[in-house]
């Protein structure tokens, strides 16, 4: 295995973990600003109040793109393994 396959397997790899953890960090990112933007507007300062829409968001982001992301997750690891032959040929 030269330097350039394993550039390439960490670029891949780093891609689909962008690709996969992106809805989730975007959709923690828009509810929290939009709670943050109440909590200033009401003058409410509970922690834990940001804490409860974020979860409930994330964890329905995680039902409806999950078996997205697990397809993803598993094409890339099949992908890799497929890989494994041609790697070794290489040493």
């Amino acid at each position: 295995m030269n330097d350039a396959a394993v550039l390439s397997i960490a670029e891949r790899a780093l891609a689909v973990a962008t690709l996969v953890a992106g809805p989730i960090l975007a959709i923690a990112l828009v509810v929290g600003l939009l709670v943050a933007l109440v909590q200033t507007l009401t003058q409410i300062q509970e922690a834990t109040l940001s804490f409860v829409p974020k979860l409930a968001a994330i964890a329905l982001v995680v039902v409806l793109t999950g078996h997205w992301m697990i397809q993803e997750l598993t094409s890339m690891t099949v992908s890799l393994y497929s890989e494994i032959p041609h790697l070794v040929q290489t040493l």
